[in-house]
């Protein structure tokens, strides 16, 4: 009996967050998502060494973003690239928004689709910056976020992340990794 209830309550517990395999909305208007984008560069595989040529110390152009996996619902799409190992915390390197749902890739060099907009990076500027850690091995996080508006309104990087938690209905990421040499 009590092998039962605890296979049970297991079966209960994974259909609540299984769910129908999309998004189920959180009582504060937020979603949940439960599906994964399958996202990949051809500069590098995730969790692998960066070329300086997408850094600071290169040409500092963004590589090659592909993704795939996405739900048939998806209205338009937005990226991020954050440094999680940055002193001050997150430190924002990119972050694009209103990517039309057609589009698949941002090819090398940062040029975003007709229509795509940016959001001021921590550097200042709009536009791609590349990884330029003070000191160490950094992590660099590309993040894709499938949303179920086409057209969003957004002020600033903050504002940005409280969009992507209301409208994504699907994320994946890769990461790649970058130390400077001296």
């Amino acid at each position: 009996m009590r092998i039962f209830y605890m296979t049970s309550v297991t079966i209960l517990v994974l259909s609540f967050f299984l769910g129908n395999g999309l998004s189920q909305e959180r009582s504060d208007n937020m979603k949940i998502s439960t599906e994964t984008i399958l996202v990949t560069s051809t500069a590098f595989k995730d969790g692998d060494m960066m070329e300086s040529k997408y850094t600071c110390d290169g040409k500092n152009v963004s590589p090659e973003i592909n993704w795939s996996n996405v739900p048939k619902d998806t209205k338009s799409f937005a990226i991020s690239m954050i440094d999680p190992d940055a002193p001050s915390g997150d430190f924002v390197h990119w972050m694009v928004y209103n990517i039309p749902s057609a589009t698949m890739s941002i090819p090398e060099g940062s040029q975003i689709p007709p229509g795509s907009k940016e959001v001021i990076n921590d550097f200042g500027k709009r536009g791609y910056g590349g990884p330029c850690p003070p000191s160490g091995t950094h992590r660099y996080y590309f993040s894709i976020y499938a949303l179920d508006t086409e057209n969003l309104i957004v002020s600033d990087k903050k504002d940005f992340m409280r969009q992507m938690d209301k409208h994504s209905i699907a994320r994946g990421h890769i990461m790649g990794k970058y130390s400077r040499k001296r």
